[in-house]
This record gives structure tokens, sequence and C-alpha cells, in this order.
């Protein structure tokens, strides 16, 4: 039996502005599981998660974190409560090291150089071709290697919650299912990871947890072992579960 959900989203409402994106969206996280957000473009997947980091307005509903509501928390309260959130499009400092990437990831947390350098062999445990290329510029990386060293620079300021934008986005499938393999085995390290994704097959098949959203409202939500692929097809197009 899984632990208590460390993220809850309760009818959330969102958008921009005045512009109501997100209508009712639901979904939980728990410590050590995999929860996937799936949805066509423009379904309010990551409208969802720039309210739950505070980058949007929660309208209406609830974002809770560890039995705390979030709503009016700013987004660096978040990061400091345990949130760490890679946005789409692998966003990393591109004229900076591998390691001079990583190691401000972990500055957030406010410790020092020599403790964050000593933290490093955790991260190059996960992603050995970072330790190989660590002295070059995240510009001679390649799409999925970035999309690598953007989790890790995430994980380095010790997140209890890893929130990840569609990191297949733009990756061949061979990097996609290596890419998927590290996340899977992120799970035991006891973290909960919130992952929104348009590659069904491969995000369903590490999955714990399984939502989809479509116009801005969840139209499934079920454990991974119990969703059929008929069903996500189904609440693609909006068929309430």
């Amino acid at each position: 039996m899984s632990e208590a959900p460390m993220l809850e989203v309760k009818n959330l409402q969102t958008g921009y502005g005045d512009l109501k994106v997100v209508w009712d969206v639901s979904l939980s996280v728990s410590p050590g599981e995999i929860s996937v957000l799936l949805g066509r473009n423009g379904a309010g997947k990551t409208t969802t998660l720039r309210a739950i980091t505070g980058l949007n307005k929660v309208m209406g509903g609830e974002v809770i974190f560890l039995g705390e509501p979030l709503d009016k928390a700013a987004t660096h309260e978040r990061v400091a409560k345990g949130i760490s959130y890679v946005q789409e499009g692998k966003r990393v400092f591109k004229e900076l090291t591998i390691e001079q990437n990583l190691l401000l990831g972990g500055f957030t947390r406010g410790e020092n150089k020599r403790t964050l350098t000593g933290e490093l062999k955790e991260i190059y445990a996960l992603f050995p071709i970072l330790d190989e290329k660590r002295h070059l510029t995240a510009a001679s990386l390649s799409g999925g290697q970035q999309q690598m060293l953007a989790i890790g620079q995430a994980l380095m300021a010790k997140p209890r919650l890893l929130i990840l934008d569609e990191p297949s986005q733009g990756l061949a499938p061979v990097i996609v299912k290596e890419v998927f393999a590290r996340i899977h085995e992120l799970k035991a390290t006891g973290i909960g990871i919130l992952l929104v994704e348009q590659d069904v097959r491969d995000s369903v098949a590490i999955a714990d947890h399984v939502s989809v959203i479509e116009m801005g409202r969840a139209t499934l939500s079920r454990p991974a072992k119990d969703v059929t692929y008929e069903q996500i097809q189904a609440a693609y197009f909006g068929k309430v579960e």
C-alpha cells in the first residue's frame, strides 16, 4: 500500500490573467511513486504544472503539499519546501559546463560549493554520461543528454517532489526509453514524481497512477495497473470516467 499523498490537487482552476484554461483537475502524487498526466496539446497540462509550482495563480480549488495549502506560497517558497520543476525544452545553461550546471541546481539550498561537489557523485551514478563529460559545456551535449542534465540539476536541490514537463520532447525513441529508465530508477530514492507527457506507452509503462485531461478537465484518473489504452484513448476525447 502506498503512503499518503505528498501532493494533492483538488478541483484545480487556473489560467492566464483573467482567462481560465483549467476548469477542474484533481490528481495526487505519493512518495516513491510516478504519477503521469496525459493529454493532447492545449489540454492544460503545462498550465496545471505552472499552478502547482506557483507560476500561475490558483483561481479555484486547492493545491496541498505535505498537508499544507500552497495557494498563496511564492515559487521560491515552494522550491524551499521541496518542489523541483523541470520545464519543457531542456532549459540548461549551455555556456556553462555540465558540472557548473549541476552545482547551480544545489545553490538554492544555501550549501557551499565543497558540500555540493561532494554530492555530485549521486547524480553521476544516475547519469554516467554526465560524469564522463562533466568538464564540457552543456552546449556540447545531445538533446537527450541535456534532458538528463536538466533532471540532474533539479535533483541537486534535493526535492521531495520532482515535476517533469515532457522530458521526451524532441528525443529519438531509443533515447526516450533511456531517459524514462532513469526516471523510473528515481522511485527507489523515495521522491514523488509528477510526469507530464505525450508519449503515452512509454510513460504509462513506468507509471503508478495515470490521469488524463482534455479541455482543462480531468477525464480519467486511476492506478496505472487498472487502466487500458482504450480507456486512455477515450479520455483523450473528453469521455469522463
